[in-house]
């Protein structure tokens, strides 16, 4: 006989309604495989008359989410309203009263996450967050239990659909940015609003994630440095191809002995790298470590029905511990850590610019990077007549460096424009 456990829904969007459909509908294939009785008992939503895709049952829709959150007879809420406020309030509000969260929500993780984690541990329930990360990829569970016992030394990887989106179609068909956004939004893969997603908050938030979980040391989502990728042109990406490389977005996570660091920005990626095929909303993140050498985990990384099914993993382990009667301990731990200065990150550069052709230019190009203690590695020239396009790959060097060079070439009477500066996958030591 199936055991019985009410859920509350706060949110019934894409992501929402995917799932509550499955609980409605499929519950008797969920309680023939699980031996649980999953019956959802309300859900909270701001437009009562909106049309969700799917036929729910009179009475359980309610726009009083504390009602939700506060009916005894719901033991696990969902949190599927996104954003902070008032999601962060109703959380810690549920896990107070002693029931179990499960969500998908990315930056209240990422911003309150500890505390919530915390306020979870003293009441004895579980706050449970797999589909906050890569939609259907299961990336949290693996980093905070099966791989808890190694050293992890980088966690990276493309963890946003809609930008890696818009990067495959501009690199494929030379498409320009703005076009593309707009065809992204048509489709469903871009908010009307897309500024989390293309200006790297979106990424940002599940990087900090990662990286906490990955290395032990809370990192705030305001902590990672970010960079979208608005001002890329297809220009960039013709360039790129020429000499080996196709741009990615990557959220970057990286330990070493003393500190950590943390960033999301566009990176070029060599195209006999697996990241350089990862195409479309795909995600795909890398996780090293010296046991375990390199993991991939890939798969869709948005979408109702991919993150519902994290979703219901979730709902699924929470039900069982509330069954079992077991006092949940958190199985997070954090310890201190240093967050590494932007400035020292380091990494290979790519330098496009537009400068006078005529004999003498590269040497003064070259001096400029001396004197700030970059090396280049190559050069690359396209262009006849009065300017030329001149590409510059660097070798590894600290942001900071590679920052100061830069603004001394754009004052140099030779360069016309620094046209873009881009960062290029540390693929060599």
């Amino acid at each position: 006989m199936s055991m019985q456990i009410g859920v509350g829904f706060l949110g019934a969007g894409t992501v929402g309604s995917a799932l509550i459909r499955r609980l409605i509908y499929e519950s008797d294939a969920i309680a023939a495989k699980t031996g649980l009785d999953l019956v959802v008992r309300g859900i909270a939503v701001r437009d009562l008359a909106k049309d969700r895709g799917i036929v729910i049952p009179p009475g359980l829709l309610t726009d009083r989410p504390r009602d939700v959150v506060d009916d005894p007879k719901v033991q696990i809420v969902i949190e599927v309203m996104g954003g902070l406020d008032p999601a962060g309030d109703l959380v810690m509000r549920a896990l107070n009263s002693g029931k179990a969260v499960v969500t998908a929500n990315k930056e209240l993780m990422a911003s309150r996450g500890r505390d919530l984690l915390a306020a979870a541990e003293t009441a004895g329930v579980s706050l449970l967050f797999e589909a906050a990360v890569g939609g259907g990829i299961p990336i949290i569970r693996p980093l905070s239990e099966s791989l808890a016992g190694e050293r992890i030394t980088s966690v990276l990887g493309i963890v946003n659909g809609t930008t890696n989106y818009i990067l495959t179609r501009m690199v494929e068909e030379g498409i320009a940015y703005e076009e593309v956004l707009a065809e992204a939004q048509e489709l469903g893969y871009a908010e009307a609003d897309p500024t989390a997603d293309v200006g790297g908050g979106d990424a940002a938030s599940k990087a900090a994630i990662l990286a906490s979980l990955a290395f032990g040391t809370w990192v705030d989502g305001s902590q990672v440095t970010r960079e979208g990728i608005e001002d890329l042109s297809t220009e960039d990406f013709v360039f790129a191809r020429r000499l080996g490389y196709i741009p990615k977005l990557l959220a970057i996570a990286e330990y070493s002995e003393d500190s950590i660091a943390v960033r999301v920005h566009p990176t070029l990626v060599p195209l006999d790298h697996p990241l350089a095929s990862v195409r479309g909303a795909t995600n795909a993140i890398y996780v090293s470590g010296p046991s375990i050498g390199e993991l991939l985990f890939t798969g869709p990384g948005a979408g109702g029905e991919p993150t519902a099914t994290a979703l219901l993993g979730d709902v699924i382990m929470s039900a069982r511990e509330r069954l079992a009667g077991t006092q949940v301990k958190s199985r997070i731990r954090f310890g201190t850590g240093r967050l590494r200065d932007v400035a020292d990150f380091s990494t290979k550069w790519l330098i496009r610019t537009t400068v006078a052709d005529r004999p003498g230019v590269l040497a003064q190009i070259a001096a400029v990077f001396g004197r700030h203690e970059v090396s280049i590695k190559s050069v690359w020239q396209d262009g006849r007549g009065d300017e030329a396009s001149l590409l510059l790959v660097t070798h590894e060097s600290p942001e900071g460096d590679l920052q100061l060079a830069v603004s001394e070439l754009a004052g140099l009477e030779v360069v016309s424009y620094v046209d873009s500066v881009m960062r290029v996958y540390n693929d060599e030591s």
